[in-house]
Parts: C-alpha cells; structure tokens; sequence
C-alpha cells in the first residue's frame, strides 16, 4: 500500500475541540474556493438517483464539513423536490448539534447519539457519506467501514477533495519546507471567510496563529494519507459480494478536470426505485463515467 499514516494533530484526543473545528472552517472555504460543491454534489446526486433515496446519512462530519453548504445544489442536480442530510460523528460536536439542531436549517439536522461507521447497519437509512474524513483511518479500519457496507448492502460514498494527483513519499519531504508556509499563509487568508466567523477564529488566527500553524501541518500531512486508486483496490479485496457493486473514480470539475476521488458502493437490488420514479442503476449515468471504474460485482 502507498499510503502512510503521518501524524495529524487533529487525530489526537488531547487536541482542543474548539481548535478542529476552527481548521475545519478553513477546509470548508478551501472547498468552496476550489468548487467542490459541484464535484460533490454531481456525485452524491447521482448515487442518490441511483439509490432511490432522498436523504443523506453524512459519517465522521465533525463540526459540520462542507455538504450542509452542497445540499441544494444536491437537490437540483437530483430532480428531487426534498432531500434531507442528517449529519453525525462517533463523537459528535455539541456546539455543531446546537447550531444545526436549535435553528432552521433547510433540510439539516445533526444526530446527537454516536454513530460508528463500521457499524453502518446502526445508523439510520440513508445514502452513507464519508467526506474528507476516510484518510484518518487507518487500513484495518477503512476495510472493515467498507466490509460493513458491502455486508449490510448499504450504499455507501466516499469523497476525498484530493488523491486526484499521487505524491510519492520523497517528494512529500523534499517539498516540505515551501509546503508549509504556502499552506500556513493560505489558512490566514482562509479565516477571513469564515462564516459565521468567531472571536477564536479571528483571534487565533491573526494574532496567535495556531489555527494556520495546525492547518497548515494537517493539511499538507494529509496527502499521503488519501486512498489512491492502487490503495482502494487492495482493501476492496475479497469485498465482492452478489448484488453489490463498487465504482471508484475522480470527481469532475464545472470546467471538467479532475477535483478530488470516490468510492461508490451501491446495493444491485436498488434498482428498484425504478417502481416509485426514480432511476436504477443501470439507466442512470454516472457524472464520472470517463473516469469511473468498476471494480466488483
């Protein structure tokens, strides 16, 4: 496997919950930044078309990650009138169930009781989703996440923003001492659009900047974390079930290149949606299909 498992702070139990979230918020406009609304939502839209199914079990979402912004564009891009997104973690944020929980958000709830995602059969119905969260398990847990799926044939979609382009381990290091500051200084720019933004955002940003300095280190230690292709194939080996398919590929840009990977799992029999409307698997087309793979059956 190419992957390497290098220390993100993030990770860590001592590690503030008050600080991930404030990283996190920068993920969330780099996201914006770099359009994965669009990427994203094509794919989540496309599996839910798929599925039959009209609401999103979000996994591992931590303070809120970027599809509460993508649900309407989830929407439209799905033909669907209503599709609700109910957003959970194993350890679920408080400040995320307050906010998400004590308004009106159109469509959006957060679960306040732990949902474990290798133990998909617990969690409510849904599309499951694993955005940007799949590279902080390591192996034996990202297979028994996808063992869970295909045993429990729930449809399953995992989106990583990166992965698209491969860093080998000697160029991680060498390019590590530029990496560092571009990405520190990109984590103060980042804050500044935060929204809703708070005093710890501003005040530990710009004036004792720990959020760019975790940012900054977490996000460039990321990379060779993500699941590349070769990666994906081996912890998907000997996952194959009857009636269940996985399809692994890049997500598309609005100007077509590649944004980010995914790793779709998706129950044969969910074809029949077809009797209430909507599209099964095999007359949906994929908003990837130049770059899908199927890799099982």
């Amino acid at each position: 496997m190419r992957r390497i498992h290098i220390l993100e702070f993030e990770d860590l139990p001592w590690f503030p919950s008050w600080l991930r979230t404030c990283v996190t918020n920068n993920i969330v406009v780099l996201a914006r930044c770099l359009g994965v609304e669009h990427a994203l939502g094509a794919l989540v839209s496309d599996a839910l078309r798929r599925g039959g199914l009209s609401q999103i079990i979000d996994l591992g979402s931590g303070a809120g990650g970027v599809l509460p912004d993508t649900l309407a564009a989830i929407g439209r891009m799905a033909g669907a009138s209503e599709v609700s997104l109910l957003l959970s973690d194993k350890y679920p944020n408080d400040d995320a169930v307050k906010r998400f929980n004590g308004r009106a958000v159109m469509g959006v709830q957060y679960c306040e009781e732990p949902v474990d995602a290798t133990k998909l059969e617990a969690a409510p119905a849904g599309l499951k989703t694993m955005v940007n969260c799949f590279h902080h398990m390591r192996p034996d847990q990202a297979r028994a996440i996808l063992r869970s799926a295909a045993d429990q044939r729930e449809p399953l979609l995992i989106y990583e923003m990166g992965g698209h382009q491969t860093v080998s381990p000697l160029l991680w290091l060498l390019t590590l001492p530029v990496a560092l500051p571009v990405v520190f200084l990109t984590g103060m720019v980042m804050s500044a659009f935060v929204r809703p933004v708070t005093a710890k955002q501003l005040v530990f940003t710009y004036f004792i900047p720990v959020i760019p300095l975790f940012y900054a280190w977490d996000g460039w230690a990321s990379t060779p974390r993500i699941y590349v292709e070769e990666d994906l194939d081996e912890l998907l080996e000997g996952l194959e079930k009857v009636g269940y398919s996985w399809e692994k590929g890049y997500g598309v840009s609005k100007k077509g290149s590649r944004l980010g990977t995914y790793l779709l799992g998706l129950p044969d029999d969910e074809s029949a949606a077809e009797a209430v409307g909507g599209e099964g698997p095999g007359s949906a087309s994929s908003p990837t299909d130049a770059a899908a793979d199927v890799v099982g059956a």
